[in-house]
Parts: structure tokens; C-alpha cells; sequence
């Protein structure tokens, strides 16, 4: 019979693993989320000038110039300050989306039409993943285990992983439902400086009150890892492999 490792950092990493929490896990996960300030007006700016100079100039050829010249200088200023280029990369896509849709119909509220539909889908598709026992946060979470590439699916085998994925990603289906409840109706009205107003209110810091939503279950829950394979004794996520 082998004997207890003696070394306390082995005993402590033990019992660390062990005392665990599935929320613990999904939150160290994905801490990194969340873009920052900077990120957040990567992505609101582009819409303020668009509306801006829209109201100015009641046209919507130099709305889209002004977004898009907008996006040039935010380009330039983070070649400089460097960090993450997916909240900048993210807003370029979605405004050469809004422009095409704007300028081939002459109608500036056609800037929003995709960011409606969008949201739209993914609150189906967030809705359907709960249903199917997929949620969409797990997929998330999944993609911040270190083993990831060689085992993607491996979170579903945790049947405490999968339920706490699914409470969370019933926030953002309800996310999405606010969105397309607040902008469709001021889409079909024409209300282009009011559909700006919620756009931005919408985005990130609609995604921050989620978040907040979302952390506010984690740090109240208790859910003890459930390994669908309880023979091996080990779960699907284990905690020591993401220190």
C-alpha cells in the first residue's frame, strides 16, 4: 500500500481540487470575457457617429464615412496601445454589415436591421442549446480547459457542469429576447436616433448587467461536480488542471 505524499503543497492542491465548486470553475474560466472600457467603446463609438452625423447631415452616406473614419483612427490607436484586437475586429464586421444594409436601401434605420436579426438567432440558438442539453455558456467555459483540443466535449460529462451552463445561458436568451423587444419596434417606426440610443445601451452594458447576473449565480451556488462516469471518481472538469 503506497503511503500519503508527505508534501503539503500536494496535501493542500488536494484539497483544494477537492472542496471545488462547478461555479468556481465556470468563473475562473471566463474572467477574461469582458473587454474592458477600451473594448466597450471599440464597439459603442462606430454607432455614435454614425447617429451623430446622421441627425447632422440627414443623409446616410456621411453617416457611414464618419463610422467608418471612426474605425481608422480606433484601428491606428491600437496598433499603438496593442492588447486584443477581437472587440475592434468585431465592430469593423458589424459596421461593414450596417453600411451595406444602410446604403442599399437609402434607409438609415436598415443600419440596425442586422444586429436585430442577429440577436434574433442567437436567442433561438441559445434557447435550442438548453433544450438539447447543449447550453451555449458551456461551450464557453469549455474553450478555457487547457485540454480543450484533445477532448472539446468533455464538459457535458458533468451533469453539474451541464446544469449550471444551462442556468446561465437562460440570461442570455433573455438578453437577446430585451434586444430585439426594445429595437425591433423603434426599427419598424423609423426611429433611427432612438434605435442608436439602444443599441449602445444594449451591448456591453446590457452584457455587463448580464455578466453581474451571472456572477451573482456563481458566487451563490454550491454545485458539487458530477461526473457521469461516478466509478472513475473523477469529473469531466478538474479543477487542478487549470491552475
Amino acid at each position: 500500500m503506497s503511503s500519503p505524499d508527505p508534501r503539503p503543497e500536494a496535501a493542500g492542491a488536494a484539497s483544494a481540487s477537492a472542496e471545488e465548486t462547478v461555479e468556481q470553475v465556470i468563473r475562473r474560466r471566463i474572467s477574461d470575457a469582458l473587454g474592458g472600457w477600451y473594448g466597450s467603446l471599440e464597439t459603442a463609438l462606430p454607432t455614435v457617429a454614425f447617429v451623430a452625423t446622421w441627425l447632422i447631415a440627414d443623409a446616410v452616406r456621411p453617416a457611414v464615412v464618419a463610422a467608418a473614419g471612426l474605425l481608422v483612427v480606433l484601428t491606428v490607436v491600437r496598433g499603438f496601445v496593442g492588447g486584443s484586437w477581437r472587440f475592434l475586429g468585431s465592430a469593423i464586421f458589424a459596421t461593414a454589415i450596417a453600411a451595406f444594409f444602410a446604403l442599399r436601401s437609402g434607409q438609415a434605420e436598415d443600419a440596425f436591421l442586422p444586429g436585430i436579426l442577429v440577436s434574433g438567432a442567437y436567442g433561438i440558438g441559445a434557447l435550442v442549446s438548453i433544450l438539447a442539453r447543449w447550453p451555449l455558456v458551456g461551450f464557453i467555459v469549455a474553450i478555457g480547459d487547457p485540454d480543450f483540443a484533445e477532448r472539446p466535449s468533455a464538459w457535458r460529462r458533468d451533469r453539474g457542469l451541464v446544469a449550471v451552463c444551462a442556468r446561465l445561458t437562460w440570461v442570455l436568451v433573455a438578453l437577446f429576447a430585451l434586444r430585439v423587444a426594445i429595437m425591433l419596434p423603434l426599427y419598424l417606426a423609423g426611429e433611427v436616433a432612438w434605435l442608436g440610443v439602444a443599441k449602445i445601451a444594449l451591448s456591453w452594458p446590457a452584457y455587463l448587467l448580464a455578466v453581474v447576473v451571472m456572477g451573482w449565480m456563481l458566487a451563490t451556488g454550491r454545485t458539487a461536480p458530477e461526473p457521469q462516469d461516478a466509478s472513475s471518481g473523477t469529473s469531466a472538469i478538474d479543477p487542478s488542471r487549470n491552475h
